[in-house]
């Protein structure tokens, strides 16, 4: 990386929204979804293990479902691709695809490729994937907010580990709001002052949403006024934050998020 490059990632990295700026790196890091992450538990050996099998992880939006992704791609010594099936279509796939053959073929190297939004690939999309999902030369990490079972290639459903992540505790959201006022990368580097009773007001607001409860941490901050070196954020201030109202409801009974 040269100096612009470096100067680039830099002002990326600052201009970010709070919960990318903050997004955990690792295991510890990671609030919320104990059911699945303790220590202990078969999907947090095979991730400190780097034995991660081909899964899908699905919950609603502000879960760590890339996130965990993320941590992933830190601690495996795998290669690891990322595909947005928003942008990408079956070009991408094959390149990657044929990319990882030659590394499996040539160097012995495995390959994960994630793939967000991964119900958002229309069917051709999803049947050009199987095939290496089948045959061992991708590993696959796909994020949903759908149900798999509904929206993904039942082949592809078949040959991966269903993961559930679920809404976070408004506990692991009031901890996660704290971490990010004292973290520099945060919003550690201004005084702010912020009341328990707003702390847990936002946590019940965001409906254990974590990227939306940092969201409205941010915005609270930055449309506050300082008075005397100190932004004062109180009940008022996070009412009057609040973008969208955190709203699930049924589909064919099953939760839609």
């Amino acid at each position: 990386m040269d100096i612009f490059e470096y100067s680039l990632e830099k002002t990326r990295k600052k201009n970010a929204p709070l919960a990318s700026r903050i997004r955990p790196e690792n295991l510890d890091d990671f609030y919320g979804q104990q059911h699945i992450l303790s220590k202990g538990k078969p999907l947090y050996r095979m991730i400190v293990s780097d034995k991660v099998p081909s899964m899908i992880f699905y919950g609603p939006p502000g879960t760590g479902k890339t996130t965990l992704a993320m941590i992933i791609s830190k601690q495996t010594n795998r290669i690891f691709e990322k595909l947005s099936a928003v942008t990408s279509g079956v070009k991408d796939i094959r390149a990657v695809t044929k990319a990882a053959e030659d590394n499996l073929k040539f160097y012995n190297k495995e390959t994960i490729l994630f793939i967000d939004e991964i119900h958002r690939f229309n069917k051709s999309q999803q049947d050009a994937l199987l095939p290496f999902v089948e045959n061992g030369t991708v590993v696959l990490i796909g994020a949903t907010t759908e149900n798999p079972y509904f929206e993904v290639n039942k082949a592809l459903v078949s040959r991966c580990l269903i993961v559930e992540l679920h809404r976070l505790p408004d506990e692991d959201i009031i901890n996660m709001l704290k971490k990010a006022l004292q973290n520099p990368v945060g919003l550690g580097d201004m005084n702010i002052d912020i009341s328990e009773d707003s702390l847990k007001l936002l946590a019940q607001i965001a409906g254990g949403d974590g990227r939306n409860a940092l969201n409205t941490l941010e915005i609270a901050v930055l449309s506050s006024e300082e008075k005397d070196g100190k932004i004062i954020i109180d009940e008022d201030s996070i009412r009057n934050s609040v973008i969208r109202p955190t709203v699930s409801y049924d589909k064919n009974s099953d939760e839609h998020y």
